[in-house]
């Protein structure tokens, strides 16, 4: 489980193909703290499980279906990445519950950039509306985000200057690709209710 706080920007030094998967080996300082092999990391908001660790370096492996779901399989050499540990029961709750497993796939829109930081419209599969609310929490690229506003398949945000320099939305541009994890009480309700 994780809040959608970014702890920081990584950066990929590897990807290494294993079997119908890759091994990411990604640097980093501030997580690397209390990080252990077997704890779960969420990269980019995908849920990674730490493979191997050294003193500034650790890895994980995405399988087949992770590379099918997420934009991890275009990651590169030299990619940056936000990175967030897994939450522990005593920390606050800061963004939202984000469990890193991304929905879906969907894009930059339309940057329109201001005083106050930058409203960000992303466009989205429509089957995942029934999991939007205006000012309802999704998770974009693993940050936890408040939706503006909702128009068909593209939702807008408000994303302040902090965010945009402490993960990696500063650099996203029209078309990039984005992972979106919906709220997970949206999934649940919706289910209930049918």
């Amino acid at each position: 489980m994780f809040t959608g706080i970014i702890e920081e920007i990584g950066t990929v030094l590897r990807v290494t193909p294993q079997g119908d998967g890759v091994r990411l080996d990604i640097e980093a300082h501030q997580v690397m703290n209390d990080l252990a092999v077997d704890h779960s990391i969420a990269v980019n908001g995908v849920c990674l499980t730490v493979t191997e660790r050294s003193e500034t370096v650790f890895s994980v492996t995405a399988v087949a279906e992770t590379l099918r779901k997420t934009t991890t399989g275009a990651l590169v050499q030299g990619s940056r990445v936000n990175l967030e540990r897994a939450v522990r029961m005593s920390d606050r709750l800061g963004g939202h519950l984000v469990q890193g497993h991304v929905d879906t796939v969907g894009a930059v829109r339309s940057v329109i950039e201001n005083e106050a930081g930058w409203e960000v419209w992303f466009s989205y599969p429509i089957e995942y509306r029934r999991w939007l609310i205006p000012v309802g929490s999704i998770c974009v690229e693993g940050v936890s985000l408040t939706v503006a506003a909702i128009d068909g398949d593209a939702f807008k945000v408000a994303i302040i200057p902090h965010t945009l320099q402490k993960t990696t939305l500063g650099s996203k541009r029209i078309a990039d690709a984005i992972n979106l994890e919906f709220d997970m009480v949206a999934k649940y309700v919706a289910n209930h209710v049918g």
